[in-house]
């Protein structure tokens, strides 16, 4: 539904001078004719019964994860966090305060360095609604998009995938500082974070690419969180199904030339582990690796998520 949507809201904007990127990446792309750097800018809404459960879950690490999931959309475009604003439609029956939220926001805002700049506080008789839109930087005009992945590109992931319901999505780190520095020492075609599924979310850049891309589904590093949701009872998954489609892992999907992803892959650079899962190719879609012709495969994942 959001990609339909997407495809026709882009035949029906207007064009702007300003507007290098609109929807359809992790983030919007501004830049100023006189500006040397790119403006980029994200917003994300998460609602209860969707992204969180209020009263089930601690608001402290509500509030954590609407800022968490929009800086991850900032690093998909490596970029620099600057500032944000926050709005917030509190339930009227005070099930949840905006000190509470803010409580988890802040630290997480201090480390990264952003500013908060503004938003909006409201009551209203429904469920807990928050929308945040931060504002990054990308210097020289760097900003990785979806839609630069190649054929004979490799698609690297970081971290571990599946069993987000565990915990990982309020607890994951967005990889700001991992996206920096790997575009800083390496050649990247293509970014996307990990928030609807691995699956889904890699036949996204592939289809924004103009390209199709093969999953090595060994090579896949599957969340100790994803197995022990795979044995529990009644769970009709396997760990690996979890890993390629319960979404919200918040991890990087890159598209990186051969040369370079080989050098990635044999030096570990970073503090998170990097794995080569998968090629992009000319022929496009999303196939599953085999000793013989790759077969399709479904992209699965969540269809309610993502940013325009």
């Amino acid at each position: 539904m959001e990609s339909e949507f997407v495809r026709w809201l882009r035949t029906r904007l207007p064009s702007s001078p300003l507007l290098r990127v609109g929807p359809g990446d992790d983030a919007a792309v501004l830049q100023a004719s006189d500006a040397a750097d790119e403006q980029v800018v994200t917003c994300d809404l998460l609602c209860d019964g969707v992204h969180f459960r209020v009263g089930t879950d601690n608001a402290r690490r509500i509030g954590r994860k609407a800022l968490a999931v929009n800086l991850s959309d900032l690093s998909a475009m490596a970029a620099t966090p600057v500032a944000g604003f926050f709005a917030v439609a509190l339930p009227r029956d005070r099930s949840v305060c905006a000190e509470e939220l803010y409580e988890g926001i802040l630290p997480l805002a201090e480390e990264f360095s952003l500013a908060i700049a503004g938003g909006d506080t409201n009551v209203w008789d429904g469920p807990l609604v928050i929308s945040i839109t931060l504002i990054g930087r990308c210097a020289g005009g760097a900003s990785l998009l979806r839609s630069g992945a190649r054929p004979g590109d490799h698609l690297l992931v970081t971290g571990q995938f599946g069993g987000s319901l565990l915990g990982h999505q309020f607890d994951f780190q967005p990889r700001i500082r991992e996206a920096l520095w790997l575009c800083e020492h390496y050649s990247l075609h293509a970014g996307i974070d990990c928030s609807d599924g691995l699956l889904l979310d890699a036949s996204r850049m592939a289809e924004e690419s103009g390209c199709g891309v093969v999953i090595d589904l060994q090579s896949v590093p599957i969340a100790e969180a994803a197995v022990m949701m795979a044995k529990r009872q009644g769970d009709t998954n396997s760990a690996l199904e979890h890993a390629l489609a319960d979404g919200e892992d918040f991890e990087l999907l890159l598209a990186v030339p051969q040369k370079d992803a080989q050098k990635i892959i044999q030096s570990q650079p970073l503090d998170v582990s990097l794995r080569c899962i998968g090629t992009f190719i000319e022929q496009p879609g999303l196939w599953q690796a085999t000793d013989a012709a790759p077969i399709p495969l479904e992209p699965r994942g969540f269809l309610h998520g993502g940013s325009l």
